[in-house]
């Protein structure tokens, strides 16, 4: 289906000019909600995963990784910039405690499967690594950056930007608050009408924005890493967190969500993220997890 076309006729209804629309829909990214029951089933939450003929149930060493999800990749709806394979199936395991304590990432796993690949049920090392089989159906989902996205009383970083005065914000918040006032001035219709026509209460997601928690923790890295590597001039104490934006608005267009669980309160949530260049590989092997400890 052609969701750019529609998105765009819908906001020519509007009365929103074309070039404003075309502006917006450069943010705009489609995700893939997963839910419990509803639709046909296009994979699932926990259970067993039907493995090559051969393969051992993916471990860390001796620990057996739970299976979180599975889904058919022909089985789910095309979104243009995703890059999913067209087939075949995704697995993804984790540990989710040991993930969240160790940064290794040995404790994850992305294990792609082709179409006309011999499987069978793998057989599951100890009960405890399999959890609850629950069948997932999709539906669309609207998503945008999180400086694009409308403010909420429960998100520090929309108070934050809220209550910043114009003398107050570094070159780069400046800079798209700009584009923003500029380039955007329907900028709160466009938003309610993506998240009309494609919004989601699901479980699990694939695609759409990666995790801004993840993109913070890469962000840090990268300019901590270039620092160290005599790339960048060591960046002074009181400019740090402007730079951070940058690098982290950056690295925004450069990963994507391969999969990840809604947030959640008082359980481990985990969030797969890949680059677009090794997703559009079927690199999968190449994906990050990061699991957080999400409370209230």
């Amino acid at each position: 289906m052609d969701h750019q076309g529609e998105f765009l006729r819908a906001a020519l209804e509007l009365g929103i000019p074309d070039d404003e629309i075309s502006r917006f829909s450069r943010h705009l990214r489609l995700s893939i909600g997963l839910s419990v029951g509803g639709g046909s089933p296009v994979g699932q939450l926990g259970g067993a995963p039907r493995l090559p003929v051969g393969m051992k149930w993916p471990s860390a060493g001796d620990i057996p990784l739970p299976l979180l999800l599975s889904v058919d990749c022909g089985a789910l709806p095309g979104v243009d910039g995703f890059g999913l394979p067209a087939d075949g199936t995704l697995h993804f395991f984790v540990d989710q405690e040991k993930d969240h304590e160790d940064s290794s990432g040995r404790y994850a796993r992305v294990v792609y499967v082709p179409d006309g690949t011999e499987t069978a049920l793998a057989e599951a090392p100890s009960s405890p690594c399999v959890r609850e089989q629950l069948d997932v159906s999709a539906e669309l989902r609207a998503e945008l950056p999180l400086w694009l996205q409308e403010g909420d009383e429960d998100e520090e970083w929309h108070e934050f930007w809220e209550d910043l005065e114009w003398e107050d914000m570094s070159p780069f918040q400046q800079q798209l608050f700009r584009y923003m006032e500029r380039d955007l001035p329907h900028l709160g219709e466009l938003r309610a009408l993506a998240h009309d026509l494609w919004s989601s209460d699901a479980s699990a997601f694939m695609g759409g924005y990666a995790d801004e928690e993840v993109i913070n923790s890469l962000a840090e890295q990268t300019l901590a890493g270039r620092e160290m590597a005599g790339e960048i001039p060591a960046i002074p104490i009181a400019q740090w967190y402007s730079h951070l934006e940058e690098e982290r608005h950056r690295l925004t267009s450069e990963w994507i969500s391969l999969a990840g669980e809604a947030r959640s309160y008082e359980e481990y949530g985990t969030s797969f993220v890949i680059r677009h260049d090794d997703l559009a590989a079927a690199r999968v092997d190449k994906a990050l997890a990061v699991t957080s400890f999400r409370t209230a």
